[in-house]
Order: C-alpha cells, then sequence, then structure tokens
C-alpha cells in the first residue's frame, strides 16, 4: 500500500474519462498522487468511476468494485470509494449490496469526494495550468462540451441517468482548448452526448458549428473530431466549417441505430428511414472523402426479419467506413422496457449480430485496401513491439483503425505528425511508410 496515492479506475466512456480527468487534478491539488487504471490497486484509497449504460458495463462495473471490496477487506486497501453513472442511478441498490465501499457519490456530485478524502500532507501540483490530468497520450484529449440528453429514445437509459441536456458556455469550453495547447494536446475528440444539439438549452439555437469554428481558429489546434451527432434536424452548416477548415477532421459519428421506419418508430428516434438516407447523401456531397461512423442495434422488440435484412441492404449500400453494432437488453425504466415485451430471443440476436459485423468485416476490408498506395496526415499515438502506432484523421483513438510504421525503417516521435504513404492493408489496420 503507497501512502498518498490514489487509484481511479474509470469504467465505459470517454465521458467518464473527462469527469476522473478532472477529479484527478483536484486530488493532486491536494496534495495526492493519482495512478489512473493501475494493473492492481496499490494505493491507501481506490475510486471506481462507474458506468451505468447496459447490462455488460454494469457486470463491468460491479466487478471491479467487488475486487476492490476483496482488496479491503485483505487490508490491501484502507477506503473504497464509487461514483459516476451506476451509483447515480442504483444508489440506494448499491449502499445495501456493498457496505465494504466507504462511501458512494453520484454523476454530479463526485467532486465532493475532495472534501470526503481531504487535504494531504504530500506534495502540490504545480506549474500548469490546465484544469485536467491528461490520461491519455499528451498529444491528444478528450473535449466534453455538454452532459445530459433531452431525447427520450425508447432504449436508451442514458436520460435517466443524466437528466437533461446542459450546455458548457462556448466561452468555457474555448479557454479549455487553450489550456490543452498550451501544455501540448495537438488533437481534440469533440464529445457529448448529442453533439448537434449543444446550444439549444442556452437559447434555443444549435450552435455546435460556431463551436467547432472557433476551436478551429486557436493557434495549436491540429485536428478536431465530432463524435455522438445525432440525425434528426442536423445543423447542415456544421458540414460548412468540416469544409472550410483543414483542421476540422473529415470524420463524424452519427449514431442512426436502423433504418427500417417500423423499427424507428418504435425505437422514439423521431426519424424516417427517407431522411436518413438524404442526410448521408447531403454528408457526402458536401463533404467529399468524409468518414462516417455510426452504431446499429439488432433484436429492438418487434424487429422482425424483413426489418433485419432491411438493415443489411442499408449497411451494404451505405458502406460505412466505421461501424459499430450490438444487441437490444433490456433497461429497467426506458419505455421499452415497461412498454414492449423483449420478444427477439437472444440467440436470433446473436445471429443478426453476427451477420452484420461480417458484412461490416468486409466492408471495412475494401475501404482499407482503396488507401493501398495513398500519402496520408498520420500522427503517431506509442510503440508497440517493431511498429509504431498511429492515426488519420479519419480514426478516433482507441475504436478505429491504426497505421503500423516499422521501428526498424527510422525513428518517429511520438505525437508528431508524418506524411505516410500505405503499402498495405488488412481489415481493420492499415500498414505505410514514412516519406521524407
Amino acid at each position: 500500500m503507497i501512502k498518498n496515492r490514489i487509484d481511479i479506475f474509470t469504467m465505459g466512456c470517454s465521458k467518464n474519462l473527462v469527469d476522473s480527468e478532472l477529479l484527478m487534478k483536484q486530488f493532486e491539488l491536494n496534495g495526492y498522487h493519482c495512478v489512473h487504471d493501475p494493473e492492481q490497486a496499490e494505493g491507501e484509497i481506490a475510486v471506481v468511476n462507474t458506468c451505468g449504460f447496459i447490462g455488460d458495463a454494469k457486470e463491468e462495473s460491479i466487478q471491479m468494485i467487488l475486487e476492490l471490496a476483496a482488496a479491503k477487506q485483505e487490508g490491501r486497501l484502507n477506503r473504497l470509494y464509487v461514483m459516476g453513472c451506476l451509483s447515480e442511478r442504483y444508489l440506494k441498490e448499491l449502499m445495501d449490496e456493498l457496505p465494504e465501499v466507504d462511501r458512494f457519490f453520484g454523476k454530479f456530485n463526485y467532486k465532493e469526494l475532495v472534501k470526503e478524502i481531504g487535504e494531504n500532507e504530500g506534495e502540490r501540483e504545480r506549474g500548469c495550468g490546465c484544469r485536467r490530468v491528461l490520461t491519455t497520450p499528451k498529444h491528444y484529449a478528450y473535449l466534453k462540451i455538454a452532459e445530459g440528453c433531452d431525447r427520450r429514445c425508447a432504449y436508451c437509459a442514458i436520460p435517466l441517468i443524466t437528466g437533461k441536456h446542459v450546455s458548457r458556455p462556448i466561452n468555457d469550453i474555448l479557454d479549455e482548448v487553450r489550456e490543452l495547447v498550451a501544455v501540448g494536446v495537438k488533437e481534440f475528440q469533440v464529445i457529448e452526448q448529442e453533439l448537434t444539439y449543444y446550444g439549444v438549452d442556452l437559447d434555443g439555437k444549435r450552435h455546435i458549428a460556431e463551436l467547432v469554428q472557433k476551436m478551429a481558429e486557436i493557434d495549436g489546434v491540429e485536428w478536431i473530431r465530432l463524435h455522438y451527432a445525432y440525425p434528426n434536424q442536423f445543423p447542415l452548416e456544421l458540414l460548412d466549417v468540416i469544409c472550410e477548415h483543414s483542421n476540422v477532421c473529415k470524420y463524424l459519428d452519427i449514431a442512426l441505430q436502423h433504418i427500417s421506419d417500423s423499427v424507428l418508430e418504435r425505437m422514439h428516434r423521431h426519424v424516417t428511414k427517407q431522411e436518413t438516407l438524404d442526410l448521408l447523401k447531403v454528408i457526402r456531397e458536401q463533404v467529399p472523402g468524409i468518414h462516417l461512423r455510426t452504431t446499429l442495434m439488432v433484436g429492438f422488440p418487434g424487429e422482425t426479419e424483413e426489418d433485419f435484412q432491411e438493415l443489411m441492404d442499408f449497411v451494404r449500400k451505405a458502406r460505412f467506413e466505421r461501424m459499430g453494432a450490438f444487441a437490444y437488453s433490456e433497461e429497467e425504466g426506458t419505455y421499452s422496457a415497461i412498454h414492449y415485451k423483449d420478444d427477439v430471443p437472444d440467440d436470433v440476436k446473436q445471429r443478426r449480430l453476427s451477420k452484420l459485423m461480417a458484412l461490416q468485416q468486409q466492408i471495412s476490408a475494401e475501404i482499407a485496401a482503396e488507401k493501398i498506395g495513398k500519402i496520408l496526415k498520420v500522427i503517431i499515438d506509442r510503440q508497440e513491439g517493431d511498429y509504431y502506432i498511429g492515426r488519420t484523421e479519419y480514426s478516433s483513438p482507441e475504436v478505429d483503425p491504426e497505421v503500423l510504421i516499422p521501428v526498424a525503417e527510422q525513428p518517429l516521435e511520438t505525437g508528431t505528425f508524418y506524411s505516410v504513404r500505405i503499402t498495405d492493408a488488412e481489415e481493420f489496420d492499415l500498414y505505410g511508410k514514412v516519406i521524407n
């Protein structure tokens, strides 16, 4: 057990990661040393930032809490705290079931943890004007611009956890961007529950295009990548900003969930198949070369085999550069859990999921092969074994294809951009050679 050390374990999404980074900064300002996601807890205090979105994520969070509770019982840990989405949603149940946890905090009161733990006589953080302790490689950061969601998709528990959409003031966001640039951040992953809704709660207007444009004009911002757009009432002026600024990546993460009108209606997505097809056509026409990432769902209550085949046909024709999918799981308290019967058998869900992902795997391989011979701008994230690992503007960290460059050819610096000729491609990764 290492004195004055706090181990932070972050479960779930990048939005949770930002919360952990903010908390770590406050701990370090109060004399503690923080370690993020260690292989095992060695500090005297551990904090688990939980996810409560879907079943698998909840189970992963519970398993982590149980492992740390065992460490506390064995005397390898003095105090254990839990925060985040899971404890926001299931506070009473967790308190009853996990008495080993010293205290639970929710999604929004987690900063009270600093008062709970108190000051320490350790060395205070000095010399950094950034409000967060970055856990990502120093050249990129996630930028959370809002919290909450006003949508009420039938399957989604997020509004039950996070509440209504609350946008950060634009000047506060821009100040944080400048802070991060000052400590070496070059690449920004802009995130929120629904990116394209940004600003509506402030004055009734969508301000995402204005925000991205002002970010793009800040010296030192090399790449801006946009995550979690929504197809309904998509602000088309955002496409103009992507085209006008070379440092706004030709990349858009837009979750579509399905394409069958009957399924979309039951999901409460407030968008039709034709509207979706029209939007995709406009995006691709106005931003040539853009790479689209989407998320789809199979097995939603009432999804027929015809609905699924319609989805397969859609994916086959849309040829998304990036796609993830998951099987529907009933989340208590949601509209679909209350009003629909979960009537698609699990084996059918898994069969459909496997077929959909196999189709996307083939599409991804074909799209990757098209890049062979092209010269692309690549940022180096890290070195693994015999390769430097980098990304193009078309890839977000951790979830998208990477570019592998042999270490033996020449030394490269992490966080530096290079021109790379793509020499080979696999289904989800590219191989390249730096062009001097």
